[in-house]
């Protein structure tokens, strides 16, 4: 299995299907999957639920439901795109957030896996569907996440319904018939410190341990990947290690065992993931050397958004002299890939690989300022294959009502 993507196969990738591009390594997705596969393997009932809120292109769901991955998702939408892609309506797990009753209950006629974050809908559900069982989501109030937007198991998150509450939650079932089937939790994305998770994960084990035919404990994910050189990440056997220890302990004194369930998405895709880009200009300023490109913001969102760094190269000239740039997009505000970057001397029309690009990048891409978003293409066995087509202006027209003023 060869996962190494060389700079001259980038290149010609470029040439062949143009710029901007999004390209995916899908060997580099399968050692990844492998990894956590073999990090858990002594866990009899173990499964990955890919997050795919990271990335929906239906060759990447099928891909991972081909390795046997199941599915976590986010919306509706979300649900009907992995059933397209061939998961089984068990294997998928629909864990949204203040979506209504009626989301809901989509996800019943659908068939799929349903974790509940709030009192409000899971009263609602249990009078209706009290034969339908249910996952609950907690929140056990853990600060974690690499930055503010993505640690969304605090106490002031809108995630989860909060371990204080478990005693109003049991009320509800009580009073509806309502049965749980599992329990679930989410501290953040970009987790660099594990202790962390580990933390919530005891607290789901104390909620557990009170509840009858569980089928499955959900512990998420937000396993960091390396952005630089010397960069965190997630020490797999660490992890695996120590949890696979305390869900034992749990099991042994639940009196059988269930289901371990993880859900990455960034660990999985992110490093299969490369975004090449045209240089357009270079801009000299009084104190900066600019060097725009054929994108923006609407393409690659996390600098901006996160404040994220991603590794920017010079593949046309990776050899020439190191100087400092600011890499910037064509988006009319401010619009950074990269701050004072030292990169290998760029030259207009030169072309530049953003790394780390599999995930969270297309998935949150726009058509801001009526930019097109761009193609995808996938390596699959070293070969490349076109998986999503360029925007043209037909697409951008074609949900608009000519209304004649």
């Amino acid at each position: 299995m060869n996962h190494t993507v060389h700079r001259e196969q980038l290149i010609q990738i470029g040439i062949k299907y143009g710029t901007p591009l999004y390209i995916y390594d899908s060997g580099k997705i399968e050692i990844q999957y492998i990894k956590m596969k073999k990090a858990f393997s002594s866990v009899k009932n173990f499964r990955i639920n890919y997050a795919c809120k990271a990335n929906t292109n239906l060759n990447i769901l099928k891909f991972l439901q081909n390795l046997g991955s199941g599915l976590d998702t986010v919306s509706i939408q979300e649900v009907e795109l992995g059933l397209k892609s061939g998961f089984h309506p068990k294997h998928i797990i629909f864990t949204p957030n203040c979506v209504s009753i009626q989301e809901i209950k989509q996800a019943v006629d659908l068939g799929v896996r349903i974790n509940i974050d709030n009192l409000s809908i899971l009263e609602q559900f249990g009078d209706d569907h009290q034969d339908y069982p249910v996952g609950i989501r907690i929140n056990p109030h853990i600060m974690a996440g690499g930055n503010s937007k993505i640690s969304v198991g605090h106490v002031d998150s809108k995630f989860g319904i909060s371990y204080h509450q478990i005693p109003h939650m049991k009320r509800i079932l009580k009073n509806t018939g309502l049965k749980i089937e599992g329990f679930h939790m989410h501290t953040g994305s970009d987790i660099s410190d594990i202790k962390a998770f580990l933390r919530g994960a005891k607290v789901l084990f104390q909620i557990a341990i009170d509840f009858p035919n569980l089928d499955y404990i959900d512990f998420g994910s937000g396993f960091p990947v390396p952005y630089k050189k010397n960069d965190i990440k997630t020490d797999l056997y660490f992890l695996s290690n120590y949890l696979i220890e305390e869900f034992q302990s749990f099991c042994k004194d639940y009196g059988r065992q269930v289901t371990l369930i993880l859900e990455p998405g960034k660990f999985l895709v992110s490093e299969s993931g490369y975004f090449l880009v045209n240089v357009n200009v270079i801009k000299h300023t009084t104190s900066t050397v600019f060097a725009g490109v054929d994108s923006g913001f609407n393409h690659f969102i996390r600098p901006m958004f996160y404040e994220a760094y991603h590794y920017i190269e010079n593949i046309s000239n990776p050899y020439g002299r190191f100087r400092f740039y600011t890499v910037v997009g064509y988006i009319c505000e401010s619009d950074t890939f990269g701050f004072n970057r030292k990169i290998s001397e760029i030259r207009e029309g030169d072309v530049l690989c953003i790394k780390n690009a599999g995930a969270y990048c297309f998935s949150m891409s726009s058509n801001y300022n009526s930019r097109y978003r761009p193609s995808e293409v996938m390596i699959i066995n070293g070969k490349d294959f076109l998986i999503r087509r360029r925007e043209t202006m037909q697409d951008l027209l074609r949900n608009i009502v000519d209304v004649k003023i």
